[in-house]
């Protein structure tokens, strides 16, 4: 089964930078598209950026251009950068599948956007 560790995350200023690291246990080619999502406090989960096997990406509107999705097959990581950092971006990140597997939901990372 597949395990997913995500971590990179912190508390940062607004305007800052974070760059989250999803490491899998095993392989994610095997995975059509891999994704990051968020859930702020209140809120449902949300899928944040997604990226497909072959390198497509897509963004939810309200980070596009801010976020940049990556994933590296051979070392079996997805990575989520993060740049011009609101506070509205507060939340846990998760990475999963796309679509998301039930059971692999890790714990995220809480990244913290103060102000």
């Amino acid at each position: 089964q597949v395990q997913l560790v995500e971590s990179g995350g912190g508390l940062v200023q607004p305007g800052g930078s974070l760059r989250l690291s999803c490491a899998a246990s095993g392989s994610i080619s095997r995975f059509y598209a891999m994704a990051w999502y968020r859930q702020a406090p209140g809120k449902q989960r949300e899928l944040v950026a997604r990226i497909s096997n072959g390198g497509n990406t897509n963004y939810a509107d309200s980070v596009r251009g801010r976020f940049t999705i990556s994933r590296d097959n051979a070392n079996n990581t997805v990575y989520l950068q993060m740049n011009s950092l609101k506070p509205e971006y507060t939340a846990v990140y998760y990475c999963n599948t796309n679509p998301a597997q039930p059971n692999y939901w890790g714990q995220g990372t809480q990244v913290t956007v103060s102000s």
